[in-house]
């Protein structure tokens, strides 16, 4: 139920209480901007738009973890920092006793891999779709930068 809460695994990209016009604006920007064609382009689209509305709500997980420490045992005036401070006492929840910053941050990279995955795969069947001679598309090559090693996992 905390990853409804705090929103940052859920299958909603809106969640209550967030601005539905700021979602329609970004909607609208980014697809201007990448101009799909089709439904696999829009489908890539779609999961663009999804990751980047996520990573705007982790820097209010983040806040709601601050506030709820900072406001511990403080009644909170303002409605904005009420629902801040829900968003990070969810997160603070789930994260089940583990660190909540590190586990948000985890959340994070996992968020921006795939902004960047479907980046790459819509630039590439892009870079397919406008070759006049019909040349088969780039080969698709992901980067990991987070300093981990895939090896021996």
């Amino acid at each position: 139920m905390n990853a409804n809460k705090h929103g940052l695994r859920s299958q909603k990209v809106l969640l209550p209480g967030e601005d539905q016009e700021a979602l329609k604006e970004l909607d609208e920007n980014l697809r201007a901007e990448f101009q799909p064609v089709g439904e696999l382009e829009n489908l890539l689209v779609d999961r663009i738009i999804a990751a980047h509305w996520k990573l705007r709500r982790i820097s209010r997980v983040e806040a709601g973890i601050f506030v709820r420490d900072l406001s511990r045992g403080l009644a909170s005036g303002a409605d904005s920092e009420t629902n801040t401070a829900t968003l990070g006492m969810s997160f603070i929840r789930d994260a089940n006793g583990a660190n909540a910053f590190s586990k948000l941050s985890r959340y994070e990279t996992a968020i921006e891999r795939s902004i960047y995955k479907a980046l790459h795969e819509l630039q590439r069947l892009q870079a397919a779709r406008h070759t006049e001679d019909h040349v088969p598309p780039p080969i698709a090559l992901d980067v990991d930068v987070s300093g981990v090693s895939g090896e021996g996992v």
